[in-house]
């Protein structure tokens, strides 16, 4: 899926030669042929790739998911104090502490009147802030999980950064203004007031000329990176005793004296703009990534440079689909769901899209980015894709942060204990990579660990399911849970067996209850045994459930027709769709059929209440049947029994 576009190379060893080849060296084979003599084309490889890999999540699915009580925008993971932070749109702020094997809750703020619109956490891992569509940003030491200030602003901010670290004497803040190109330098620990509003140490305007929207600080360096709505990219200082910003000069951090020695006009020349910046554990590096044009970008820091691009547009994905070389294929009725959903996720500008993120893990050589086709883990130096998380998943994963550490445990270590050979006590520093990310338009954060969720490794709440109900389950979450109890109590699963083999059905108790319910009782009562398939069209159904086998008998669990049960999250959009057979509205008794092509005109007519998943062939053998003109087939077509699970 990965279309690898190389701008530039950060070393000169570049094996992917650009341009015309010169003709081969030829030899003779000794009878006068002249014979190409071809050397074999060399791979990167890295070195020790699969310890890197060994620290990283692998499970296919999310081991736990945990609420808030609206749309969760933000997630990150503080370093060094390993500490979860998670906002919704609701303004909500939640402090989790990583544990051995998961996380646990340590404190719920609710800091904002309207949404989080950005989040900023210091490089020690010892600061955080959270600024609000209230006008407000709150300003929390992490360590104690306590928010120390608040600073009232009379703009919409849209950027946030720490530009400093708690030991320093001023707790430096950068915010940028979401109307103006604006950048603004706050003691987040100290500012004076005038009136009811929080006056700043200085404010520039000179550094860009549209909004900036990203604001990311290099400690190693010192140094400030921003970018606005039209590309610009912009390296600066703070210089308190001129209350300023200054540019760097070129030196141990900074290799390059003029903009146009770099690549940092890469999003000028594109005429689009990134959506997040996001940099390596050593600074090195920076990714960034934007809905605006999907793509990848990799720059070196001190060069700015440009490492790597990668294209995930969907023009892209869909050709990759169709060829069958993504990394993973789904089927088409499955991705063009997920085409439609990224077009709803494209349609509203500034909402979660701008959210979507790219991450390092540890070592520099990976990038975590979620996709279509779920979170790829990508090497950045062999260029492919290590590993694809989540990939079976139906959420569409955007904000994602990493956790790599080694979470103490609970208890006393002595250094005798730590000297000892003890097998027992070397577990205690076990690590636990985790990946931890928003989806859309969900209300809740998912985890990615190197376990699978039905392991029982996630503490005292393995038994509740991987779907943690910390919050008050709204009002669907409620509808979802008494389908959830439907399935336990009438089935979620039957197999039909049939004089031509077997059909595996799925069930759906929480769409059309009634109907389930008929099925099931009529099934286990062995009412449809040795009834047969007494109508079978070509490209449309198969129809039994009739014991006087032609069409007119049948009744219901109940003894009198039940009522229709439509409803707009099913439809007849795909063949092997389960529904009941009437005569009129309301009138469903024990007759149903299978459809083998879409059917929509079918919708709000006939109640759906499952779905084949197994067992295809028998029904495409049992509708190519012989039939007479009443579409009767002449070899009888019998139920032997219906299995319900």
């Amino acid at each position: 899926m990965l279309d690898l576009k190389r701008a530039h190379e950060a070393d000169s060893e570049d094996d992917d030669d650009v341009g015309p080849m010169p003709l081969p060296e030829t030899a003779d084979d000794g009878e006068g042929n002249a014979s190409v003599n071809r050397k074999p084309k060399k791979h990167r490889v890295l070195a020790h790739e699969a310890l890197y890999l060994e620290n990283l999540p692998q499970a296919d699915m999310y081991e736990r998911s945990l609420m808030h009580r609206d749309t969760v925008n933000f997630v990150c993971v503080t370093p060094i104090t390993d500490f979860i932070i998670t906002t919704s749109v609701d303004g909500h702020v939640k402090f989790w502490k990583k544990t051995a094997t998961g996380i646990d809750f340590v404190k719920h703020y609710r800091a904002h009147m309207g949404p989080v619109v950005a989040i900023a956490w210091s490089s020690d891992g010892a600061l955080f802030a959270s600024a609000g569509a209230d006008k407000s940003i709150k300003i929390f030491d992490v360590i104690n999980f306590d928010m120390i200030n608040i600073l009232s602003v009379p703009y919409l901010p849209r950027a946030l950064c720490w530009c400093a670290k708690k030991q320093d004497a001023k707790a430096l803040l950068a915010v940028s203004d979401l109307d103006s190109s604006h950048i603004h330098v706050y003691d987040a620990r100290d500012t004076e007031k005038s009136g009811k509003m929080d006056n700043p140490l200085f404010s520039t305007e000179s550094l860009h000329t549209l909004s900036v929207h990203i604001i990311q600080y290099n400690p190693i360096a010192k140094t400030v990176v921003s970018v606005d709505l039209g590309g610009m990219i912009e390296y600066w200082r703070i210089d308190l005793d001129e209350m300023t910003v200054i540019r760097p000069k070129k030196g141990a951090f900074i290799d390059w004296e003029f903009k146009g020695e770099t690549d940092l006009y890469e999003f000028k020349k594109a005429k689009s703009h990134p959506a997040t910046l996001t940099f390596s554990h050593d600074y090195s590096k920076f990714v960034t990534f934007g809905f605006e044009d999907r793509q990848i970008r990799v720059f070196s820091f001190s060069t700015g440079k440009l490492l790597r691009k990668y294209d995930e547009s969907l023009t892209v994905v869909s050709e990759m689909q169709q060829a069958g070389t993504a990394v993973h294929k789904l089927d088409d009725m499955e991705f063009g769901r997920r085409l439609a959903l990224e077009r709803e996720i494209e349609k509203v500008k500034g909402g979660q899209s701008v959210t979507a993120n790219a991450v390092f893990d540890e070592s520099g050589h990976f990038i975590i980015y979620a996709t279509v086709l779920g979170i790829k883990i990508v090497n950045i130096e062999t260029n492919r894709v290590s590993r694809l998380i989540g990939k079976m998943e139906n959420q569409r994963f955007l904000n994602i942060a990493m956790y790599q550490g080694a979470p103490k445990k609970k208890g006393f270590m002595s250094t005798a204990m730590a000297a000892s050979e003890n097998a027992a006590l070397k577990d205690i520093d076990t690590l636990d990579p985790t990946i931890i990310c928003t989806a859309f338009k969900r209300n809740r954060f998912y985890m990615f660990s190197r376990r699978e969720p039905d392991s029982g490794d996630f503490g005292s709440n393995s038994s509740s399911g991987r779907d943690i109900f910390n919050e008050k389950p709204s009002r669907e979450e409620q509808t979802v849970a008494t389908s959830a109890n439907l399935k336990g109590t009438l089935g979620s699963q039957a197999i039909i067996h049939t004089s031509y083999g077997d059909i595996h059905v799925r069930l759906f108790p929480e769409h059309a209850p009634k109907a389930v319910e008929n099925f099931v009782g009529l099934a286990k009562k062995g009412y449809y045994d040795g009834v047969i398939f007494h109508r079978v069209i070509t490209a449309f159904m198969i129809q039994t459930g009739d014991p006087l086998g032609d069409g007119t008998g049948g009744e219901s669990l109940w003894g009198n027709d039940f009522e229709d049960e439509f409803t707009k999250a099913i439809k007849h959009d795909r063949p092997y769709t389960l529904s009941m057979a009437n005569c009129g509205p309301n009138t469903n008794a024990s007759q149903f059929f299978i459809t083998t092509v879409p059917t929509p005109w079918l919708d709000n007519k006939h109640t759906i209440f499952g779905r084949a998943t197994g067992g295809m062939d028998v029904v495409h053998r049992i509708e190519k049947a012989r039939t007479d003109k009443n579409e009767k087939p002449y070899e009888d077509i019998k139920i032997l029994s219906i299995e319900v699970r």
